[in-house]
């Protein structure tokens, strides 16, 4: 996944990166080579040739995390706001159907906050806010409507085994 469809790095992770060019940079001063510090790091040969060339061109500091790669397009504030909508029901926004999809939220997010997201960056920020798919159940006149819903645990349906990375 790419940073913009809501990805990037915890502050964990962006930390762990820059100790591995500190280490690079440690290493570049004893005048090791970049294939040798690429294999010990575990990192591609591309990576350390990038780190050596901003390290030679302005110093330590070049390597330093410049920070999340972008700030949630989306505040606090205007997520709840974005519920209050989603609490309404589609059909206060024109759709028929007791459903929300990711593109009917995709829809509601562009006209009420002028913001735009693609349909996986929209399925990324429900489910970081707790929300999650239901299917549809039965058939008929029975049928539950099934689509995202809030929930306590975040996770509605058969529970799956926690996913590693």
């Amino acid at each position: 996944m790419r940073y913009a469809q809501g990805g990037g790095l915890t502050a964990e992770r962006r930390e762990f990166r820059e100790r591995l060019r500190r280490r690079a940079v440690e290493r570049f001063a004893r005048g090791e080579t970049n294939p040798v510090i690429a294999r010990d790091l575990r990192v591609s040969v591309r990576s350390v040739q990038r780190w050596r060339r901003s390290w030679e061109r302005d110093g330590e500091r070049a390597l330093d995390s410049k920070g999340p790669a972008s700030r949630p397009r989306l505040s606090p504030a205007q997520f709840r706001q974005l519920e209050a909508e989603l609490a309404r029901g589609p059909a206060a926004h024109g759709w028929s159907g007791r459903r929300w999809t990711l593109e009917r939220i995709q829809t509601v997010i562009a006209r009420r906050f002028q913001v735009t997201y693609t349909v996986q960056g929209v399925r990324k920020l429900m489910r970081r806010h707790g929300w999650t798919y239901v299917a549809p159940t039965g058939k008929g006149e029975g049928r539950g409507a099934g689509g995202w819903v809030r929930t306590e645990s975040g996770r509605a349906g058969r529970a799956r085994p926690p996913r590693t990375e």
